[in-house]
């Protein structure tokens, strides 16, 4: 804050003025200076010009005067002048000298009287013309008179106007003053919050570089406790902090197998669906009559319908929320995720076959009768989308669709059983591979995987297609089985059997005999044992992958084949 308000200042102000007070003082005084100057210029101005009209005139009535006295002194000099011409031819030359005598002189000289009448009227002339003079010169000197006291008014109320006029420069420049003095307050404020801002920054600087000193001095600290032994105490402070790190991320998905207090997990929010799913496709057989019922098809995984939903739910830019607790809402998120990457559908059609019958005779000899039949077929068929698909689907940019690839990574399948299934053995792998495929119906991608080219029994073929999928047959720990005798019988020859009264663990392989014949005709994977009850994972149950359960020691079950994970 103090580096941009210099910079303003830097750039707002003049060279010489240093701050925003005095650019302030200067702007208002330099305006207050202009108007004065302006109105005692214009005062002035108009003074002179009246001083410089009374002048004109002045000498205007001067020269009026002039002429007037020059007009009136004519006469007079042209009667001195005949007067005079007059005098000298009658009298001689001293007949001027004389008028000044007395009177009876010029008695005594009787030729004389005429003229010196004359010159009388002559000088009277002059003198009325001296009186016109001075008439017109006292006219005169009252004009001037007149027009200097104009004058003298015009210059007091031009002197007045200026005193005015300086008078309120005067004032104005003072509120310009006060109003710079505010403005320098207001800049000295502004001042010393900067300082208080920069202050605050380096205070936060300094505490961050402690901060980081901190954390070097607590790497420090982290790598002499490991050379000193004590490597459990820093790697529960790892595990801390990467959790910290991925809770709010698409990998919070791992975290979410606990209850956060909402009643709700991960596991309880697939077993619902599982539930919905189940009583729909249950749905779709008992709504339409049929005489054989076919079903083909496979649901997502449901590995692969977490990973989208984490992805979708913690990217998105409207509404981004973290996958580590379950809720109601988040739930919802999940169904609407899981129908749109699966999807029930069913057709029905009636044939007409011909059946053979074999019926006794009463003799002990089996008679074949071929008949005509029109039978009803409902065909249910079970089509998911993948991932990738749905990461089409949706829009998945690079980083996205390279969060969903880290999340399907084999090396995560250990998460995704404790996630979904509980399962914390590391013989859970296979039990979480028989549960992702819960749902899937008719078989065909567990006997066609085999080898089969249509339809057989698949519950065996279900069993291996797992352990393959695990790894397990290349490994040579569970054998590649279409019989359920072949298979108990491969655990029995290598020492890994044990018989129904057996308490199993999730990942051994469950043998059933539901006769009671002595010959196994049923397999599956046990997924746990709680409470006394045996909790399975089958193929081919009901044409379907899915989940039962049993009693230890329950009379169907023939044996378990427990492989060397």
């Amino acid at each position: 804050a103090y580096i941009r308000t210099k910079d303003k200042a830097e750039h707002g102000l003049y060279a010489e003025e240093g701050s925003p007070g005095e650019y302030a003082s200067d702007r208002v005084s330099s305006n207050v200076d202009s108007a004065a100057h302006e109105a005692v210029y214009q005062f002035d101005k108009q003074g002179r010009k009246g001083v410089k009209t009374t002048k004109e005139n002045i000498s205007k009535v001067k020269e009026n005067l002039q002429k007037r006295k020059a007009a009136a002194e004519q006469p007079k000099k042209q009667a001195e002048k005949r007067a005079a011409q007059q005098t000298g031819q009658r009298a001689g030359p001293h007949t001027v000298d004389r008028l000044s005598e007395p009177v009876k002189t010029v008695r005594q000289e009787p030729g004389t009287v005429k003229t010196l009448d004359r010159s009388r009227k002559s000088i009277k002339t002059v003198d009325r013309s001296r009186k016109t003079i001075k008439q017109a010169s006292s006219t005169a000197k009252g004009t001037v008179k007149t027009t200097s006291k104009s004058i003298k008014t015009a210059e007091k109320t031009a002197k007045a106007s200026i005193k005015t006029t300086q008078q309120a420069a005067k004032t104005a420049q003072r509120t310009a003053q006060a109003t710079a003095r505010a403005a320098r307050a207001a800049a000295h404020a502004a001042r010393t919050a900067a300082r208080a801002a920069a202050t605050a920054a380096r205070v936060a600087v300094k505490a961050t570089i402690a901060a980081v000193k901190a954390i070097i001095a607590a790497t420090k600290a982290l790598v002499a406790a490991i050379a000193a032994g004590g490597w459990v105490a820093v790697l529960v402070i790892v595990v801390i902090c990467l959790i910290g790190m991925i809770l709010g991320s698409c990998f919070g998905i791992f975290f979410s197998g606990e209850d956060s207090g909402t009643g709700q997990t991960i596991r309880t929010a697939v077993q619902e669906v599982n539930t919905e799913y189940e009583e729909r496709l249950e749905e779709t057989k008992t709504s339409h009559t049929h005489d054989v019922l076919e079903m083909s098809g496979s649901r997502a995984v449901w590995k692969e319908v977490l990973a989208v939903y984490a992805v979708k739910t913690t990217t998105d830019p409207n509404n981004a929320q973290e996958v580590a607790t379950m809720d109601d809402s988040k739930k919802q998120l999940l169904k609407d995720i899981f129908w749109e990457m699966n999807e029930i559908s069913f057709r029905t059609e009636s044939k007409t076959e011909t059946v053979i019958e074999e019926t006794d005779d009463g003799n002990g000899n089996i008679v074949e009768t071929e008949t005509t039949v029109t039978r009803t077929y409902l065909y249910i068929t079970i089509s998911h989308k993948t991932a990738e698909e749905m990461a089409d689907q949706y829009g998945f940019n690079e980083d996205q669709r390279e969060q969903m690839a880290e999340l399907l990574a084999d090396e995560n399948n250990s998460l995704w059983s404790q996630v979904l299934y509980g399962i914390t053995e590391g013989d859970g792998e296979i039990v979480t591979v028989a549960l992702s495929q819960v749902g899937n119906v008719g078989g065909e991608p567990y006997w066609s995987w085999y080898g089969f080219g249509s339809r057989v029994e698949w519950c065996a073929c279900f069993v291996s297609w797992c352990a393959n999928e695990c790894g397990y047959i290349e490994a040579g720990v569970i054998p590649k089985f279409a019989g359920c005798v072949q298979g108990s019988q491969w655990f029995k020859d290598r020492g890994l059997w044990q018989d129904r009264n057996f308490e199993p663990s999730a990942g051994q392989i469950i043998f059933f005999d539901w006769e009671g014949d002595g010959v196994t005709d049923h397999v599956g994977i046990v997924e746990r044992v709680e409470n006394g009850t045996v909790y399975t994972v089958e193929g081919n149950s009901g044409d379907a992958c899915r989940q039962n359960s049993y009693s230890i020691g329950s009379s169907v079950i023939y044996g378990y084949g427990c492989p060397a994970y």
